[in-house]
């Protein structure tokens, strides 16, 4: 039997590190009031509402002393490379305003319309050339958008 080793899965994760990512929310569907399965070949959000960039990415390793939480593991970052890639979200207060949030997906490879102003971390759908492609999709409790809240996600992606 074949195996994927950890030095291909770390070769992927360099690759994933060394791109563009966004982290696209969504409404998903509004009579979705408990998470539902991802499907696995997923390729887009069933409803996006806008796309932020992310504001940091890197390697991490598994520590439970680590300062990375994320859904209950422990992570420590790690200047080398590594098969996790830990990204951190931040969005701002009036992103999305008043919305119901129901899914969330991180993309490589957005584009962008020519009116996408340089420096422009927020960008609504219809400014969106081509998503580029699905890395991960999590469906999760509705979470409604309140003023004087900066949504904040994090992730840990293993190769």
């Amino acid at each position: 039997m074949s195996i994927f080793t950890f030095n291909g899965r770390t070769l992927l994760a360099r690759s994933v590190a060394q791109t563009s990512l966004y982290l696209a929310w969504g409404r998903g569907d509004g009579n979705w009031q408990t998470p539902p399965s991802e499907p696995i070949s997923a390729t887009q959000l069933a409803d996006p509402l806008g796309y932020r960039k992310v504001k940091f990415q890197g390697f991490c390793e598994p520590d439970e002393q680590g300062d990375i939480d994320v859904q209950g593991a422990r992570y420590r970052h790690s200047a080398e490379p590594t098969r996790h890639v830990y990204c951190q979200f931040v969005f701002d207060f009036e992103d999305a305003q008043g919305e119901t949030i129901r899914e969330l997906g991180i993309f490589s490879g957005t584009t962008f319309t020519a009116d996408v102003a340089a420096g422009q971390v927020y960008v609504p759908p219809e400014q969106v050339v081509s998503t580029g492609t699905l890395l991960l999709l999590d469906h999760r409790a509705p979470l409604v958008r309140e003023p004087g809240v900066r949504e904040s996600f994090e992730f840990v992606m293993s190769f």
